[in-house]
């Protein structure tokens, strides 16, 4: 299996090669050059997460360095749980938090930081990580990547724009983990370290790559559990559900449509904006219009111009494809309040405001399907918000409790990414 770039410009490359590069040469983003095919028979024996993990990824990884590793590499990242909340036979929720960091992230960052380690091993290399984030994809970087030997890494989050508690996430670390508070909204974070990938010096001196869902590490574990929620709920139902995803960057999406591709059993999956609507006017318009973030409750999702939308226009090709494939809502901060409100008083179950935003969606659907909301956060980490509307406190997951527990440490920057160096 071989691995190219959006752009068209850079040579092949295996899983390994693409995955210690973060970004291809030419600036666009690594894809499979084609796509395999996976059926649902390969599944028959699979009895555990990792076991699972370890089908969908390995036609990936055929002839890569890392092949014979990948079993082992599945079995150490994903050794947490990620259940199916079902309020009801037709409603379920993926509780995608119960990793080290309480969110989604969890699940690409520590695949991602064992491969590359691994890799860094065998070529008796170091690299320097650059993470935009922001909120949740910095924390779980840096828990990640926390004492890796060979691997330092720099997490850009927009000062005074994600939560308390996820800041505290991307700040209580030290050791080869440093935190960049940047003037800023996170498109300037994320505009510093493409800037820094693009200065060819800068690469070679530090040996740079990438973390965020631009890097095909990130991206790729991201597809395991599109199969394990679908085939969860073909099994409790024997429908295909129909899988709504809150979006910001666009990585998780684009996961869920690449395993939709190769085998997952879902019907349609339909994407939850916030306020931020790129990818909704450009699926209205048809032209891709990158624009400065809004600033929102659910602020993970605070994205004007999503790396990934990349991906997604490469993979369905033209605008009418991508329409027929593609769909969008965008939601309020006020609907977000009720939205929690509602699924507390409606389910007794408590949702961070990302997970709001597909709630609200599935609630606009009235599908006649069964339905799956990625819960991409948990609400622990957004008391603030959460609290205040139902009106009691959030339990604080040992994870999470034991993070902020620790002394914080960051520098502040301008959004100039030279000053990271």
């Amino acid at each position: 299996m071989r691995f190219v770039s959006t752009r068209g410009n850079s040579p092949r490359v295996s899983a390994s090669e693409a995955i210690l590069q973060g970004l291809a040469p030419d600036g666009g983003l690594y894809v499979p050059e084609y796509f395999p095919y996976i059926p649902i028979e390969n599944f028959a024996h699979v009895t555990s997460y990792p076991e699972l993990a370890y089908e969908v990824l390995a036609p990936f990884f055929v002839g890569d360095i890392l092949e014979p590793e990948l079993a082992e590499i599945c079995a150490e990242a994903f050794n947490f749980a990620s259940p199916l909340h079902w309020y009801n036979e037709k409603e379920s929720v993926l509780e995608l938090f119960w990793g080290p960091t309480a969110a989604f992230k969890d699940f690409g960052a520590r695949f991602l930081a064992i491969a590359m380690q691994r890799l860094l091993q065998k070529k008796r290399q170091k690299l320097t990580i650059l993470v935009a984030t922001s909120g949740d994809t910095g924390g779980a970087v840096a828990a990640a990547f926390y004492k890796r030997e060979g691997i330092n890494v720099k997490v850009l989050f927009p000062q005074g724009k994600v939560s308390q508690r996820q800041e505290k996430q991307l700040t209580c670390w030290g050791e080869n983990i440093e935190a960049y508070a940047v003037e800023g909204v996170f498109d300037d974070c994320q505009s510093m370290v493409k800037q820094a990938f693009m200065d060819l010096a800068l690469v070679r001196e530090y040996g740079l790559s990438s973390a965020n869902s631009i890097n095909l590490g990130r991206l790729l574990p991201q597809m395991v559990y599109a199969f394990y929620a679908s085939l969860e709920v073909m099994t409790r139902t024997g429908k295909e559900p129909v899988v709504i995803i809150p979006s910001g960057n666009v990585g998780n999406s684009c996961g869920s449509y690449w395993a939709r591709i190769i085998g997952a059993p879902i019907k349609n999956i339909v994407l939850a904006l916030n306020a931020n609507r790129t990818l909704l006017d450009y699926i209205t318009t048809g032209k891709y219009e990158k624009r400065a973030s809004i600033a929102t409750l659910a602020n993970a999702m605070d994205v004007g111009d999503p790396s990934n939308m990349e991906r997604l226009i490469h993979l369905f090709g033209n605008h009418d494809e991508f329409t027929s494939e593609v769909s969008a809502y965008s939601v309020s901060d006020e609907t977000i309040r009720t939205t929690i409100a509602e699924v507390w008083d409606k389910h007794s179950y408590v949702i961070c405001p990302h997970t709001a935003t597909g709630e609200h969606v599935r609630k606009l659907l009235h599908s006649f399907d069964p339905t799956v909301v990625y819960a991409t956060a948990h609400p622990a980490k957004f008391d603030t918000i959460v609290e205040p509307v139902i009106g009691q406190e959030v339990p604080i997951p040992p994870q999470l409790a034991t993070l902020l527990d620790k002394p914080s440490q960051s520098i502040a920057i301008k959004a100039d990414y030279k000053e990271l160096f």
